[in-house]
């Protein structure tokens, strides 16, 4: 009886050792969160929006309209120079035929010339200047915020709306000194966030070559443990994740997942 007892005790002490070691072995894995590089649209110059065509959320094509700004000065100034070049023409062609009867000179042709081509240049100008108080999706994605509305005036340069293409999503999150020279870029890790599909993966793309948080010039080994690298990889399904939500990194596939609190 002694002797049975003796031995489940020593299984259960072993059991108890495996459990625990397998416990060590589990990946506490390395937190981080989502982020996008937005693509802003903004008019060259300053006005009122007069139409909004998209809403957040929606999907868009390149080239498809999202908004209008006023533009009846642009129009004004594309009328004025479009008079400015039928004077110019008019005075180039007088110039030309003056000059084939021998009753004009060159110089004046020559300066006829050159007038029509800056009247040119100017219509060019004010037509593109036309054109621009459209903005045109310059990228296929999604709309994820309008900042000005209709009836709103926005200034030169100041963006109307935000687009996130997919390719643009990424992954950030810091691994310590002494995991660094286990990742390359090119590596795939596998992304663990809450009730999100179990088979997401990201490949990592970036890997910084100077340390976050800093203590002084001269590191002691309790130092060089404080000291964490931005690594930063893209998702293999963006359409999965939404910016800012956290994610939790796993270097290791097949490691088994530490339970999270």
């Amino acid at each position: 009886m002694t002797s049975s007892r003796t031995i489940r005790m020593l299984v259960a002490v072993a059991l108890a050792a495996v459990l625990a070691a397998c416990q060590e072995r589990r990946d506490p894995g390395f937190q981080g969160w989502v982020e996008a590089d937005m693509i802003f649209v903004s008019p060259d110059e300053s006005g009122r929006v007069v139409k909004l065509n998209v809403r957040e959320g929606d999907e868009v094509k390149v080239g498809d309209l999202l908004y209008s700004v006023d533009d009846d000065l642009q129009q004004a100034d594309l009328n004025q120079n479009k008079a400015t070049l039928a004077n110019a023409q008019q005075t180039y062609d007088r110039a030309a035929s003056l000059r084939g009867t021998g009753a004009g000179t060159q110089a004046n042709l020559d300066a006829a010339v050159s007038a029509l081509r800056v009247a040119e240049a100017k219509v060019n100008t004010s037509e593109t200047r036309l054109a621009r108080r459209k903005g045109f999706a310059p990228v296929a994605g999604t709309i994820q915020q309008i900042y000005f509305r209709e009836g709103e005036m926005v200034a030169a340069q100041r963006p109307v709306l935000s687009i996130m293409p997919p390719g643009n999503m990424k992954l950030r999150f810091f691994v310590p000194e002494a995991e660094l020279p286990k990742l390359s870029i090119g590596d795939q890790v596998r992304v663990v966030c809450d009730n999100c599909a179990a088979d997401l993966t990201a490949k990592i793309y970036f890997i910084a070559t100077t340390a976050e948080y800093t203590p002084p010039v001269i590191y002691s080994l309790d130092e060089r443990n404080k000291l964490v690298y931005l690594i930063q990889a893209r998702p293999s399904r963006p359409d999965a994740l939404r910016v800012g939500q956290p994610i939790s990194v796993y270097l290791n596939p097949k490691t088994p997942v530490a339970d999270r609190q």
